[in-house]
């Protein structure tokens, strides 16, 4: 591989030629997870695979949720009956908490992730040190065969074991680093304190939690550019970092959604909502994939010059399910009511005590209101959720843009 700006040509291919490319190819993968993943088959039924050509085609099929992978696969051990190969025919079987069992095919970098780690500047000759788990996850594999498909030497060094971490950066001369970015800043303090050097790092790929703007200006002050990914072990590589440092990328095997929480209903441009994904991996055909993490699109394309589209990053968690009075409500109901109702355009349930009683008030975002209007919701409340509501009319666009559909206020200390 030459040492360009660019992993290959696809990162820099016309938006309206991505778009062409996926959704050619997404019809062949419908029909893949239809026939060959027997919990799709059921999901999927009924469905015409050489209709879905589209992001509108696509949105109007059903949302498959993380959080059902547990009890998918307590029923269909090991993967739920959604992957389209046996267990015996992986390479790898890993486990998450949860647990969630996820395969790995026997193919070259599976996860997608040397894309990310080209993007941040990793290349053939680099000795990257590696302090992601190794151990019943599947973190430290997936940053370790991504290394390798670059050609760079890796050193398995794992979690734990500050000190002698830090000792072995020093002596291999490690020239890049994998792993969260808590843990590389826990070694550049360790290494103040030893007073040794860890100036051979120049690069780092961060990811598993919060890139935090002090810890990045440290690692930054250390002399290491630091770039983070968004991945998860279902999916692979969802989004990176680049060197423009604006947003993150979207992979280029893969179509992203913004869906309002609860439903699988695209949102605008900008406005916060529940990332799900469909892959286009032919062993593990996951179609419309809830990730249950909230993120928004980014207007334009990345100064770096890759022009897939990007989302702002991690912005918190989509599944908002709370109990109020010993029933569950969920955002899903919240969706429902919205939905019976034409003249809410939003609408966000807080859920907050009134001494001792908990109390819910459903503030809809909506042009012209009434109480008659008014009581008709609050009856489609009870109705859907089986619990009393008070209803409140704010302006349009009044409500915060953040993903939130269920809005817990109590204080329970």
């Amino acid at each position: 591989m030459t040492d360009s700006l660019f992993f290959d040509e696809l990162e820099t291919r016309s938006r309206a030629e991505r778009e062409q490319a996926l959704f050619a190819a997404l019809p062949a993968q419908v029909t893949n997870a239809q026939q060959n993943a027997p919990a799709f088959a059921d999901i999927l039924n009924g469905v015409d695979a050489s209709a879905i050509t589209s992001r509108e085609a696509l949105a109007q099929l059903p949302v498959t949720r993380k959080s059902a992978l547990t009890a998918l696969q307590k029923q269909n051990p090991p993967f739920g009956g959604l992957t389209a190969k046996a267990a015996p025919q992986m390479r790898r079987i890993f486990s998450s908490p949860g647990p969630i069992y996820e395969p790995e095919a026997r193919r070259v970098d599976y996860w997608r992730m040397a894309r990310a780690l080209y993007a941040a500047g990793f290349r053939e000759g680099d000795i990257v040190h590696n302090s992601l788990s190794y151990h019943l996850t599947p973190g430290g594999w997936i940053f370790d065969d991504a290394a390798q498909a670059l050609g760079c030497a890796v050193f398995p060094a794992g979690v734990g074991q500050t000190e002698l971490q830090v000792t072995s950066i020093v002596d291999v001369q490690s020239t890049g680093y994998m792993g969260t970015p808590s843990f590389l800043k826990i070694m550049l303090d360790k290494a103040a304190d030893m007073q040794v050097s860890l100036s051979s790092l120049k690069k780092a790929f961060v990811s598993g939690e919060a890139l935090l703007p002090a810890v990045r200006q440290q690692i930054n002050d250390a002399g290491i550019s630091i770039c983070q990914g968004y991945a998860t072990a279902d999916l692979g590589l969802i989004a990176y970092e680049t060197s423009a440092g604006e947003g993150l990328v979207i992979d280029e095997g893969v179509i992203v959604e913004i869906v309002r929480p609860g439903t699988g209903d695209p949102v605008a441009e900008g406005e916060v909502g529940e990332v799900v994904v469909t892959t286009l991996n032919p062993e593990y055909p996951l179609i419309r994939f809830a990730t249950g993490d909230l993120s928004a699109v980014l207007a334009g394309e990345s100064p770096c010059g890759r022009t897939n589209m990007r989302i702002k990053g991690w912005m918190g968690r989509a599944d908002q399910t709370t109990k109020v009075k010993g029933m569950f409500v969920h955002p899903e109901q919240i969706a429902e009511v919205i939905k019976r109702h034409t003249e809410i355009q939003n609408a966000r349930l807080i859920v907050a005590h009134e001494g001792v009683n908990d109390i819910m008030t459903l503030r809809c975002e909506v042009a012209n209101s009434d109480d008659s209007l008014a009581d008709t919701i609050k009856n489609t409340v009870r109705e859907v959720c089986k619990l009393r509501s008070d209803v409140e009319f704010v302006t349009p666009k009044s409500l915060p843009n953040d993903g939130k559909v269920i809005d817990d206020v109590r204080k329970f200390d």
